[in-house]
């Protein structure tokens, strides 16, 4: 279910793109930018983790659970619809009761369709980049700050990400948005059983300069 909501997401997402350079056609021109910072939280989840000693498995661990990260966004606007710029944004989700965590860093380049009525704007699109993953498994209770641990899993790779969104902005002043917005992150080049996706929610504020409102 949920990878058929990414999926979906995905394909309106691409549906939105695709239709850009019809939409830009009527003065495709720069007229501002917009920028800001967001916080996010939402419902994530993994496979397992299955650290090894002695080649037997120590623990099975469930990695699933409500996030929290923050990172920000900047975008150049250009006609009436089209929106292109750069995201990056890092998340962290805690699990286990010994204190285990998985965290991912990534970012890269986006482009969504936005569509503007008074206050409210509407927009849909994608992020293409990469990033990184870094998970640390504890399968003992950590009691003292400066001792070797026994039974500790860390694992890191980097991958090539994908993110379909889409999202609203409520303008409170002419260059302060509320911004709300959905994502879901996709590995798409390295996937692995511990690795976290599920969608996330954004809360954060915009600040625009020349944004065009219809």
């Amino acid at each position: 279910m949920a990878k058929g909501f990414a999926v979906s997401l995905l394909i309106f997402a691409c549906a939105a793109l695709a239709l850009m350079p019809a939409a830009a056609e009527n003065k495709m021109k720069y007229n501002g930018y917009s920028g800001g910072m967001m916080l996010h939280t939402g419902y994530v989840f993994g496979g397992v983790s299955t650290p090894q000693h002695a080649g037997t498995v120590v623990a099975t661990e469930k990695m699933q659970g409500l996030p929290m990260g923050i990172g920000g966004a900047i975008r150049l606007n250009f006609g009436k619809y089209l929106r292109v710029g750069t995201e990056g944004y890092s998340t962290t989700l805690y699990y286990g009761q010994k204190g285990s965590y998985a965290t991912i860093g990534w970012g890269g380049l986006l482009a969504d369709c936005a569509f503007t009525k008074d206050r409210h704007t509407f927009f849909v699109g994608a992020t293409v980049g990469g990033g990184a993953f870094r998970n640390l498994t504890l399968t003992e209770p950590m009691h003292h700050d400066w001792e070797v641990e026994n039974n500790v899993s860390y694992r890191k790779y980097a991958f090539m990400a994908v993110t379909p969104f889409v999202g609203y902005e409520w303008a409170m002043t002419q260059k302060i948005h509320l911004a709300l917005k959905l994502d879901y992150l996709l590995n798409v080049s390295n996937p692995q059983p511990d690795f976290i996706t599920g969608p996330r929610l954004y809360i954060g504020f915009m600040f625009c300069r020349g944004q065009q409102n219809s």
